[in-house]
């Protein structure tokens, strides 16, 4: 409880909490000696505080709030430590152009001390700008900040000079005293590199001309897409062309025609429906980065394919493996596909779309998601006697909650998760950890999903690799989440190691973990636990569904090495290696 005397004095961190209330809804934090007072004032303004236990997860899941609900959100943590481990989920922030103020303390004014560190400089190296505060114009240097998060989608620091946390604010100071802005001046303007003006109206006219004139479209919308808002406007310009549709991963379920739909883009796509792709000769690409798992290391698009992009960044043209001709259609997706679209539905309705021919996009079809893994395996077991993870992927499917979010870890588990549970809408699955290739930020991200959909069910997917590495924070996750399911993909190994440089002849050792029994961890916090060591004990989640679906279900899937997701088929292949 605040003091009066804490209560009513202006101090720094007091006319800092009165700042950030302006900005965001919600905070995430660690305390620490740094940031002790903020959170102390944070409360008192209105903002709700969520604790997690360790400082990475302050910020994944601030990362995960703003994924899920569009809105701004604030992590916290003290100074030194506490601010070096919470550098790799921002560095995964900053490359997942997720906005955010993440509010650190900070070394005195006076200089540092024998344990802290340059933290701008380390802010620095990973592309992120820090705002140091001082005891002139905190709400000043506070909106600059948030400005500068929502102009760039990225994140940025807020640092409290130790010595002055609870020091009183110079009254009246104006904006010329606002504190230091610090940082690589390169991340402050979005503009890419090679591209000097927006797109042109004779640009537009022959993007226009080759979609409406085109045998076989396909649209491919990425999270940009879904960002911009502009879904309803490519629905109707798919539905005029008679266009196939797909998506990036983080933006699966945009389209509202999921009849005339391929799914994901790329590794975590169908093989079949990948084909489609490869079949198109003009394909519109809004709000995607194109990264190599997109792309399928190069090879999805054939010789010649006509590709027109819409973006405002990531504008290097794709790798491919065969030449295309490449359009970028420069600018914000809401601006660039309003005058796109004007132009197409304009235009003559194709009186034969393609999408009507192609065969298996029925349900069922092939070109969907079959019961993959029950025709190799009929009761779900592989030869070594553990699950075929395609199996149960499919099982819980089936079994989880119609009204969910699902968060994912990294690993090689990725496959399972985003090829065989369908999702409503973009925001309904996110990937905290892809960005920048880490794993065991997993755990880290519930508190922000259930604080982002409190009515909705969480689903996290974890592998026991990451899972261990993030373990502190599953009593955050069964604190924090009402309505809370957690599948670890449990193989005993860091799977994609095994399945790239085992494959290799490296010594698996180092590669496996000793089975973990994540199942009896979860009891021992309160969660309900199951080891799921064949498909019929996956009914546990069936009846914890029909129950009411509350609490914690931790589902300990004991599933075998054996079976290789296809994304990581395509690595191996890139990598010269000729495994089936």
């Amino acid at each position: 409880m605040s003091s009066p005397l804490q209560t009513l004095t202006p101090t720094l961190t007091r006319s800092l909490a009165t700042a950030l209330a302006k900005h965001a809804d919600r905070s995430f934090g660690l305390m620490g000696n740094g940031n002790a007072h903020l959170i102390d004032h944070l409360g008192s303004v209105g903002v709700p505080y969520t604790a997690v236990r360790h400082e990475a997860a302050t910020v994944a899941s601030a990362d995960a709030y703003t994924r899920v609900s569009g809105k701004l959100a604030i992590a916290t943590t003290t100074y030194g430590a506490g601010f070096t481990n919470a550098l790799t989920a921002l560095a995964e922030a900053e490359q997942a152009r997720t906005p955010m103020l993440v509010v650190v303390g900070d070394e005195p004014s006076s200089g540092p001390r024998p344990w802290d560190v340059d933290q701008t400089m380390h802010a620095t190296a990973i592309g992120v700008r820090t705002f140091k505060l001082s005891l002139a114009d905190v709400e000043g240097t506070v909106d600059e900040a948030a400005s500068y998060a929502l102009r760039t989608r990225r994140p940025a620091i807020l640092a409290i000079p130790y010595d002055l946390v609870a020091a009183p604010v110079e009254v009246g100071a104006g904006a010329s005293h606002a504190g230091e802005r610090t940082g690589s001046a390169a991340t402050d303007s979005p503009e890419p590199l090679g591209v000097t003006a927006p797109v042109s109206s004779s640009q537009l006219d022959e993007a226009a001309l080759a979609l409406t004139q085109a045998a076989r479209p396909v649209i491919i919308a990425g999270r940009g897409a879904h960002l911009a808002g502009v879904a309803p406007q490519l629905d109707t310009i798919a539905e005029h062309l008679g266009a196939i549709t797909s998506t990036t991963a983080l933006a699966r379920g945009l389209f509202a025609n999921q009849a005339t739909d391929l799914g994901v883009t790329g590794g975590f796509g169908q093989i079949q429906a990948m084909e489609v792709i490869e079949a198109a000769d003009v394909v519109l690409v809004v709000g995607a980065s194109l990264n190599q798992f997109t792309m399928r290391f190069g090879d999805l698009f054939s010789a010649g394919t006509r590709v027109i992009r819409v973006d405002i960044d990531g504008v290097a043209p794709p790798k491919t493996n065969a030449p295309i001709d490449y359009t970028l259609l420069w600018g914000d997706a809401r601006d660039v596909i309003a005058e796109l679209g004007a132009r197409i539905t304009a235009a003559p309705r194709n009186p034969a779309p393609w999408r009507e021919t192609v065969s298996g996009l029925e349900p069922g079809g092939e070109r969907r998601h079959r019961s993959s893994g029950l025709e190799e395996h009929a009761d779900g077991v592989c030869a070594d006697g553990r699950l075929d993870p395609r199996s149960v992927a499919t099982r819980i499917g089936e079994l989880l909650p119609a009204d969910r979010h699902v968060t994912s870890d990294g690993g090689h588990f990725l496959g399972w998760a985003n090829m065989y549970w369908p999702v409503a809408s973009p925001e309904r699955m996110i990937m905290v950890g892809t960005a920048y290739q880490t794993i065991g930020l997993g755990f880290s991200t519930v508190a922000g999903v259930a604080a982002a959909a409190p009515g909705s069910t969480t689903v996290l997917t974890t592998g026991d690799g990451g899972g261990l590495m993030a373990l502190a924070d599953l009593e955050t996750a069964i604190r924090t989440a009402a309505s809370l399911v957690v599948v670890v993909w449990n193989d005993g190994a860091y799977g994609a190691e095994v399945h790239l440089y085992g494959v290799m002849g490296l010594d698996q050792g180092p590669m496996l973990i000793p089975d973990a029994n994540f199942a009896g961890m979860a009891a021992a916090l309160g969660a309900t636990g199951v080891v799921v060591s064949s498909l019929a004990d996956l009914d546990a989640l069936r009846d914890w569904t029909e129950a009411g679906a509350r609490g914690t279900i931790v589902l300990d899937c004991r599933v075998s090495q054996s079976v290789v997701a296809e994304y990581q088929r395509e690595i191996q292949r890139v990598n010269g290696l000729d495994v089936e």
